[in-house]
């Protein structure tokens, strides 16, 4: 491997999510296997483009066995009703937040080596300056397959690369206006927030909006991938990384809502982009809440991760147009991923939520 390749994937690892980790019909849920709603009134002045979530007692995580185990055990929890956007923001909307406050991501900042160098293992050796210049991961097929156990292969650092230029600095938003953003870090969609007047959700909010009403499924929509030969989501068909064969009608992200909304009224939870929450990635979430592992105190690192241990990272949630069934099969509710805190990828945008007056967030 030449020098310059090294580095770029040495300073893409500090900012790469851990991929590897990587009109329609929903299917009517029994009354079992619905989420019992709390009587969460919804409030008057819906605030546009927002569906109500009204919040209820759920399953979170997972007990099966083929899944991750950052995803396990299920825990019941708890949770408040709260406003949330029915789509992944768009280039269009991040683009008026920009001409409207001229705000820079941090894809388009300068790097600052003291602050990269604190999520690479000690002593790693500082690279050239030329190296150091703006950009971003973006996802870059090889023409044959590869061994999957290298992301390396498929991710790729790309100077220039940004929400402006997704795929390099040739490319542009042409066509993709109403596409979500991409190559977002979580300094950039807070900022985005607040200019809103919203916030990103929590996990918790997050997983209990994706499923619908529905409790105990292994999809959003059931316990089928395809129902009836339909696909519910923008993933990866064929032979991940370098055969994407396009059958749901998409290589790529996919305009929002081009898929069914679920019950209620959400589009694109599931696959197109993975969307970032406000919480910090800790591997050993659930098996915390449930008592299987020492629950965290104030002098204890919130991030976990035994993966990517100098990174700081924040939950991730969806799955993507990357998830495949032969690599990460993470278009499933239940999975949840790492992300740096400080960087974005070609396959990670965001959605916000909004709480009415008086609203506060409950476990139980």
């Amino acid at each position: 491997m030449s020098n310059n390749k090294h580095i770029h994937i040495l300073l893409g690892a500090a900012l790469l999510v851990s991929t590897f980790s990587c009109e329609q019909k929903n299917e009517t849920a029994s009354e079992e296997e619905k989420l019992t709603v709390a009587a969460t009134p919804k409030p008057d002045n819906q605030p546009d483009g927002m569906a109500w979530i009204p919040g209820g007692k759920f399953t979170m995580g997972t007990n099966e066995a083929d899944a991750y185990e950052a995803e396990k055990p299920a825990v019941d929890l708890q949770v408040d009703g709260f406003w949330m956007d029915t789509h992944e923001v768009t280039n269009a909307e991040f683009a008026k937040f920009v001409e409207e406050t001229g705000y820079v991501t941090v894809a388009e900042r300068p790097i600052d080596w003291e602050e990269l160098k604190k999520q690479l293992p000690p002593g790693t050796p500082k690279p050239d300056d030329s190296v150091l210049v703006p950009g971003s991961m973006v996802f870059t097929p090889p023409p044959y397959q590869v061994p999957l156990q290298d992301i390396s292969l498929w991710w790729s650092w790309v100077n220039g690369a940004s929400w402006r230029h997704p795929s390099g600095p040739e490319s542009d938003l042409t066509g993709k206006e109403n596409h979500p953003v991409v190559h977002i870090s979580y300094e950039d969609a807070t900022a985005f927030a607040e200019w809103a007047g919203k916030r990103l959700p929590t996990e918790i909010e997050w997983e209990f909006a994706a499923r619908g009403g529905m409790n105990g499924k292994r999809f959003a929509w059931g316990d089928e991938l395809t129902p009836n030969g339909q696909y519910l989501a923008n993933t990866f068909q064929g032979n991940f990384p370098n055969e994407n064969l396009g059958e749901d009608g998409f290589v790529g992200t996919s305009p929002v809502k081009s898929f069914a909304p679920n019950t209620f009224g959400l589009y694109d939870m599931i696959g197109n982009v993975w969307e970032l929450t406000s919480d910090w990635y800790d591997a050993l979430k659930f098996a915390r809440l449930a008592g299987q592992a020492p629950k965290l105190d104030a002098n204890m690192n919130p991030c976990y991760n035994p993966d990517n241990p100098f990174a700081q990272e924040r939950v991730i949630k969806g799955g993507s147009f990357l998830c495949a069934a032969n690599y990460c099969v993470n278009y499933r509710p239940s999975a949840r991923q790492g992300q740096a805190f400080d960087s974005g990828t070609s396959n990670v945008g965001f959605r916000l939520v909004k709480d009415p007056e008086n609203k506060t967030l409950s476990l139980k």
